[in-house]
């Protein structure tokens, strides 16, 4: 049984506990995180590769399914953890040049979140998906409050309370079903939904709305994302790159859960959800975009783009087509990946306005290197927003498309294009205020670190990129998006790969 299944989880556990247990330089334990940060790269393209060609299984401690530990590496996993790999890297690249010096532990904290991420993202047991969920909580809290200011404090405060209360919510679910059902593997647990009967089903149907709050509360959907703005904005700007991955766990656990458990052969709770993401996605939508034109500062503004971002790819999970989750998955991508690189670059305008303007959207001194500066935040906004030919164009592209022309199309349509004409209107203000408005003062800013710009650009890299190499992207996440609709193949590839696990 091959072991690479389990060293996208197992590499940040060592390597976070060693550097917890380390006193050495910081230098020594920069150069230690970043060479296991980059280490995921590699590991997600080889698993990337060998999703492509079958769905791999691994079962800790050789206990088989469904009574073990199972890790389960399909088309979907493993491109969240080739995002995840290319998100943390560039995070991470920009966090050594002075970021991770602000609290103690940084590093050990950044590797235990990245432990808590791809073990979401891999586990095929519904109680483990809780456990990961709750280390890289517990991860995320401390990284929001690294480096000091009440705002942080305040915004930590919300963050902890209300997922203590979603953790809560998650057990209690976690719980019915397995007394229900007597089993939490997802594979186990789709076939048990499949052979429910008449009086079971009401109990069940509860449990999995009560996922749904749970799901919806980390993926920061209407009405539960407003803890997101007030905390993405007060973190550091390593921490809110790393951070735009954290909504798209959320995501992930509601695709995973209402395909697979709840999917076409779960009766009379087949996608028991549908009719419920509908309205909210349309509602994120227009609330994201309403928050960003009312945003103080930069970094608001994008924290508030990120909820939009989320009513995009819910309702191409409420259209539930191939199509519409291809679109979705796409837009994922995207996404993940140009937020945080605009979390990267809002940081670095911070350094260089001085501690006195930061990200505030107010008149302040003159911003050095403005036409490479600007240049970056025009490239940014242009792709978060979806203009043509930028990857984000393409994502919503898709997703209209897949809209159709029937009553959800009627209401996608002016949804989508209006909350994209807010957005572009709250960018421009944005981008007019912090280069072209200069106030009489003197600049006490830093200069600008190329390193610092080196991970933006990086990551912003990525929305060229994804239009350069659309055609094998597209091709992947068509089979992707099949997988999902066809959850057969999951189910047969964890419960009837025990020969094959143990020969």
């Amino acid at each position: 049984m091959s072991h690479l299944p389990i060293l996208p989880i197992f590499l940040p556990m060592v390597v976070g506990a060693v550097l917890l247990l380390l006193r050495g330089s910081l230098d020594f334990k920069r150069g230690i995180s970043l060479l296991a940060t980059f280490a995921q790269l590699p590991l997600a393209a080889i698993l990337l590769l060998r999703a492509s060609e079958e769905t791999l299984i691994y079962t800790l401690g050789d206990w088989l399914p469904p009574f073990g530990i199972v890790l389960v590496v399909d088309r979907l996993s493993a491109l969240m953890l080739l995002i995840t790999a290319v998100l943390a890297f560039g995070a991470m690249l920009y966090a050594l040049r002075g970021d991770d010096a602000a609290g103690r532990n940084f590093h050990p904290l950044f590797q235990f979140q990245l432990m808590g991420i791809t073990g979401a993202f891999l586990t095929g047991d519904l109680f483990n998906l809780f456990v990961f969920f709750e280390i890289l909580l517990i991860a995320s809290y401390a990284l929001l409050l690294h480096g000091a200011g009440s705002a942080r404090v305040r915004a930590g405060l919300h963050y902890v309370l209300l997922n203590l209360t979603g953790s809560a919510l998650f057990l209690i679910a976690v719980g019915t079903l397995y007394g229900v059902l007597g089993t939490l593997n997802m594979a186990d647990m789709a076939v048990r939904v499949s052979q429910l009967s008449a009086a079971d089903q009401p109990l069940v149907g509860a449990a999995g709305m009560l996922l749904l709050v749970v799901f919806g509360l980390k993926t920061a959907v209407f009405p539960l994302y407003f803890w997101l703005p007030r905390a993405y904005s007060a973190a550091s700007a390593p921490v809110a790159a790393l951070f735009a991955i954290m909504t798209k766990v959320g995501l992930y656990s509601i695709l995973r859960v209402y395909t697979l458990i709840f999917g076409e052969q779960a009766q009379d709770l087949a996608h028991m959800v549908n009719d419920w993401l509908w309205p909210l996605a349309l509602l994120t939508l227009v609330l994201g975009a309403v928050g960003a034109l009312a945003a103080a500062t930069l970094t608001g503004l994008i924290a508030y783009l990120v909820v939009l971002s989320v009513g995009t790819m819910l309702a191409g999970l409420a259209l539930g087509t191939p199509e519409a989750l291809r679109a979705t998955l796409f837009y994922l991508m995207h996404s993940t990946w140009i937020t945080g690189a605009f979390f990267l670059l809002a940081g670095v305008l911070q350094r260089v306005r001085g501690p006195r303007f930061a990200a505030r959207l107010v008149a302040g001194p003159a911003v050095p290197h403005p036409m490479l500066l600007g240049g970056i935040f025009f490239l940014s906004a242009m792709s978060i927003v979806g203009m043509p030919p930028l990857s984000g164009f393409i994502g919503k592209l898709l997703l209209l498309s897949a809209a159709g022309s029937g009553s959800m199309a009627g209401w996608l349509y002016p949804v989508v294009l209006g909350s994209g004409l807010l957005s572009l209107i709250a960018l421009s203000r944005a981008g007019t205020t912090l280069f072209w408005r200069q106030a009489e003062v003197t600049a006490a800013g830093e200069p600008l670190d190329g390193v610092r710009l080196a991970a933006v650009v990086i990551l912003l890299l990525a929305s060229p990129l994804l239009v350069l190499f659309a055609e094998p992207v597209l091709a992947y996440l068509d089979a992707t998006a099949d997988q999902l609709l066809q959850p057969q193949s999951y189910i047969d590839a964890v419960l009837g790969a025990a020969g094959e696990i143990n020969p």
